[in-house]
């Protein structure tokens, strides 16, 4: 670095420094360029210790002229260096990863190497330099409370696989005898109300007749009868390792600013409310309610060519998938107790009566949610 920077400054130039940052585990590689394919330094690699970072900062600090850095979002892996920069006080960007890829891809020959990646990410920030986001990190709370999102989403999934696991082995041992007559027609009919079948109470009661006749596949052995057990057990912790996450998620989301005006909106409860602060963060870091809305990836591009104009526009899919998640699980429960005079309920409604496709009108009404999000709560704190 010393002698790279004795160079620099032997030419005395003064100059747009554009540092590409490939990110890796344990690593980085950094290019510099400046316009016209100057190359500051060739690429080189720093690891993510504290001495290293540190040194990194004052190396780019001491650069003539102005420097801007952009890396990709990877992962987790992009934090340290990305909070060690921007504490440093140098300009960071931090990008989606779709955005580098999709720049430069104009060549016949293909290779993909950390360098050559370092390099295309600083031609990236040389040719974006006026329109780069610089980077914010997040406050303590909102950070924390993404992180037990995060933790939140995987016991959730590893509390249905247990669940998943328990229920194959009571249908081996007690096959039929899961439930009741009376709770399996409940959840007969409402299967069939959602995939659009006609319910019968007949056939409920002849399905469930059938399976309880059926022989048991495993036999009841001391083995199978301590395996059960440990499946209970195993799925009783995992029900109160959620309930504790959910617990803390939601003493943290009351610590928000927007917290009381969030909670106030329909379909967002202590379990939704949480989640959905946790994923759109600061709402000031949005400069209009559309930037939300692609945020969430519930936009529909347009499709136009010439006098062609597609009226079967699909949504982008580009953003946040938990966000989504979380509004469509708000829509669910609008479309189950939401009143009759609720704005967003009266739009779902309307698509729906109109004959729209069920993820047609649901996320319309995500849509619809967002915009009524963003100027809720940006007028709430703005009031502050």
């Amino acid at each position: 670095m010393a002698a790279n920077l004795k160079l620099i400054r032997q030419r005395g130039i003064r100059e747009m420094n554009a540092v590409g940052i490939d990110v890796s585990k344990g690593k980085s590689t950094l290019a510099i360029m400046r316009p016209f394919g100057e190359v500051v330094t060739e690429p080189f690699e720093v690891s993510h210790t504290d001495a290293e970072l540190r040194n990194l900062a004052c190396f780019l600090e001491k650069l003539p002229g102005e420097t801007r850095i952009v890396m990709e979002y990877t992962g987790s892996y992009w934090q340290p260096i990305a909070k060690v920069l921007h504490d440093a006080g140098l300009f960071v960007s931090v990008v989606n990863a779709l955005l580098i890829y999709k720049y430069g891809n104009n060549s016949i020959r293909k290779g993909k190497t950390d360098k050559l990646d370092a390099v295309k990410i600083a031609n990236y920030c040389l040719d974006r330099w006026t329109g780069l986001e610089r980077y914010a990190p997040a406050d303590q709370i909102r950070q924390t409370l993404k992180t037990c999102r995060r933790q939140y989403d995987q016991y959730i999934k590893l509390k249905v696989n247990l669940k998943n696991n328990l229920t194959s082995l009571l249908d081996g041992t007690f096959p039929g005898r899961g439930s009741t007559e009376k709770v399996f027609t409940n959840q007969y009919r409402k299967w069939c109300a959602k995939a659009g079948y006609r319910f019968s109470e007949e056939k409920a009661a002849s399905i469930y007749t059938h399976a309880s006749s059926q022989l048991s596949t495993i036999p009841m052995t001391d083995a199978v009868k301590r395996l059960v057990t440990l499946a209970v057990d195993q799925l009783n912790t995992i029900i109160e390792t959620v309930s504790a996450i959910q617990h803390e998620m939601l003493t943290l989301a009351s610590q928000l600013p927007e917290y009381p005006v969030v909670m106030q909106m329909f379909g967002v409860g202590p379990v939704l409310g949480p989640q959905l602060m946790a994923e759109i963060g600061d709402v000031h870091r949005f400069d209009h309610k559309q930037s939300l809305v692609a945020f969430a990836g519930v936009d529909a591009p347009p499709c136009q060519s010439g006098s062609f104009e597609s009226r079967n526009r699909h949504i982008s899919k580009r953003g946040s998938p938990r966000l989504r998640k979380t509004l469509f699980q708000i829509m669910s429960t609008l479309i189950q107790h939401a009143p009759a005079d609720n704005p967003v309920f009266q739009f779902l409604d309307r698509k729906r009566q109109e004959g729209k496709h069920y993820y047609v009108y649901m996320t319309a009404a995500a849509n619809k949610f967002l915009r009524i999000y963003y100027g809720t709560v940006t007028a709430y704190l703005g009031k502050l």
